[in-house]
């Protein structure tokens, strides 16, 4: 291949971004594909020399993110990978995550492609590659209309920026490894870079956003939270993200999921079934582009290897028809496809949702057993489960409370959004409510099938939006809760597929914290846990013939099951 290193790239405004080209030795004009992000050109070149790494290798860098190299170039391509303004080699300032408080990397796109359309080698024909925030910036691009832009392969993004760190309401922490560089994750190469919170709020409304979250319990256990509130200059995208723990404008303006609508090219989305991880927001982003467009979820592990190789011959099948013209048949099949896990099979469907799934409820009863039929008795006698956790200053246990089902007398699928209906009591303003929803086989080994979480002064509905078994909160305001009374929460479970086979049972577990030690934790990024509550509360589950709680499941009937006899 030849490379034509540090390549300066002019945008509209005077900034140069800085590129690395990798091109097939030859005098041919080429399509290319563009990679852009923050985590710096020179460290996605180890993909020429790093054999890729599966999670939980030493190794792993979930920043190395642009694709693989040499097969790029092998299947005849130019790969250019850009750093975005503020970072690496580039000039300018990053102000905000994705650029959101500055010219917005949709418009640096558009230059840059239309800037690579004119070289020499290009043949006019432009493309983009790369997972997570190479991703995510692709729906920026296209949104922009840049006229040599001709398709997108969006792998693994984030498109709702609230729900890149906020599930239900309670924080997130895996991305504060992606911005600061902690354990497995490079961060971002930042040189000039400022938080949006700084730019958009005036200096007493800062202030007064930094005393509220210093005397939020939660916030006030966690010494890497205080530290930064009080200095606050030391990670400033970190900082957009602590500041603002309610969605809104300062989320959606300039963000991929409200710019999607904008994009009319061919777009294929692919996603991996995360238990949570970007498939919610993924599924959103595909039903709003306008053009020709595709939706892949992929099976577990949750996680690709670094550096990003998988999912390429997939890619190039689109790309050769797009940029090429090549008849590859993928226009011929179904625009959706997934895995239905449990069960190591495929779907190949015309839409998501699938139109004709059923709401199964399974409820919650004494004994802890999950049950098809409701409970009987009122709550006279069918007295409430519970448990108290007090905060981890204390402890290092999470306490939870599960409910498991009988044996399961034939295999029954599971694909789409569940919802879990439950009556809590707590004798504090505030909790978190984690559901995790487990697949146990015969020898009593667990499958997480799917999660859900909500703080509890996040329980509002979108009564507009929601229906029975998906409800939607809009997370706008948080209300606290009245200590002592009792409320039915209705907790989003997300979007999965998942057959429990005869013979195994489902298990619901419901805690406010989660286990540092959580069985899943080693396949996901470093810090891929939520925001332990910091309030000692005591958490009554009422479950009776009154407060039916209740889990809500979307059952695919038996004669469209993929395992339908």
């Amino acid at each position: 291949m030849r490379i034509l290193k540090d390549v300066r790239i002019p945008m509209r405004d005077g900034v140069r971004i800085a590129a690395d080209i990798y091109l097939p030795d030859g005098p041919d004009k080429v399509p290319a594909l563009l990679a852009l992000s923050p985590y710096g050109k020179e460290l996605q070149a180890l993909s020429l020399t790093l054999p890729p790494q599966a999670r939980p290798s030493h190794l792993w860098n979930g920043a190395i993110e642009a694709g693989d190299i040499r097969e790029v170039v092998r299947r005849g391509y130019a790969h250019v990978i850009a750093d975005v303004r503020g970072t690496g080699g580039s000039e300018g300032e990053m102000r905000g995550n994705y650029n959101i408080a500055g010219p917005g990397e949709g418009k640096d796109i558009y230059d840059i492609v239309e800037w690579l359309a004119d070289q020499d080698w290009c043949d006019g024909n432009i493309g983009m590659i790369g997972i997570s925030y190479f991703a995510t910036v692709q729906i920026l691009g296209a949104a922009e209309k840049p006229p040599h832009l001709k398709a997108i392969f969006v792998n693994g993004g984030h498109f709702d920026l609230y729900e890149l760190c906020y599930h239900g309401g309670v924080m997130w922490l895996m991305p504060r490894a992606s911005r600061e560089g902690r354990g497995g994750d490079s961060g971002n190469a930042f040189n000039r870079v400022v938080s949006k919170s700084t730019l958009v709020y005036t200096k007493e409304e800062l202030e007064r956003k930094i005393r509220e979250r210093l005397q939020d319990p939660d916030i006030a256990h966690w010494s890497d939270f205080v530290h930064l509130l009080h200095y606050p200059n030391r990670h400033e995208l970190w900082l957009d993200y602590l500041l603002n723990p309610l969605d809104g404008p300062f989320w959606r303006d300039g963000s991929p999921i409200e710019a999607a609508e904008k994009a009319e090219i061919p777009v294929y989305f692919q996603a991996k079934w995360g238990r949570g991880w970007n498939v919610e927001g993924t599924i959103e982003c595909f039903h709003r582009v306008k053009g020709i467009k595709k939706l892949d979820i992929l099976p577990a592990p949750p996680m690709l290897e670094r550096p990003f190789h998988e999912c390429h011959e997939e890619m190039f099948r689109w790309y050769d028809y797009w940029l090429k013209g090549i008849d590859t048949g993928i226009l011929d099949e179904p625009p959706v496809q997934f895995a239905v896990e449990g069960v190591n099979l495929w779907r190949k469907e015309s839409e998501w949702p699938l139109p004709y799934i059923q709401r199964k409820e399974y409820y919650l009863r004494p004994r802890h057993r999950l049950s098809e039929k409701p409970e009987p008795l009122t709550k006279e006698y069918a007295h409430p489960d519970g448990f108290y956790q007090a905060p981890f200053t204390v402890t290092n246990k999470a306490q939870s409370v599960k409910w498991t089902s009988d044996k399961f007398t034939e295999s029954v699928e599971f694909t789409g959004t569940g919802a879990l209906y439950v009556y809590v009591e707590i004798d504090t303003d505030d909790t978190n409510l984690i559901a995790k929803l487990y697949d146990v086989d015969p020898s009593g080994r667990r499958t997480l099938m799917t999660s859900g979480y909500l703080k509890a002064s996040h329980r509002e509905l979108d009564e507009a939006r929601s229906k029975y078994g998906e409800p939607w909160h809009p997370h706008t305001r948080a209300v606290p809760v009245p200590p002592g009374e009792m409320i039915e929460y209705a907790i989003r479970l997300y979007p999965f597929s998942h057959v429990v086979k005869a013979g195994h049972r489902m298990e619901l577990e419901l805690a406010c914290n989660e286990k540092i030690e959580d069985e899943n934790y080693k396949m996901l990024p470093p810090e891929s846990y939520h925001l332990p509550s910091g309030r000692a509360t005591t958490h009554k589950i009422y479950r009776d013939a009154e407060h039916p709680s209740r889990l809500v499941l979307p059952m695919v009937p038996q004669d469209k099951s993929v395992v339908s006899p």
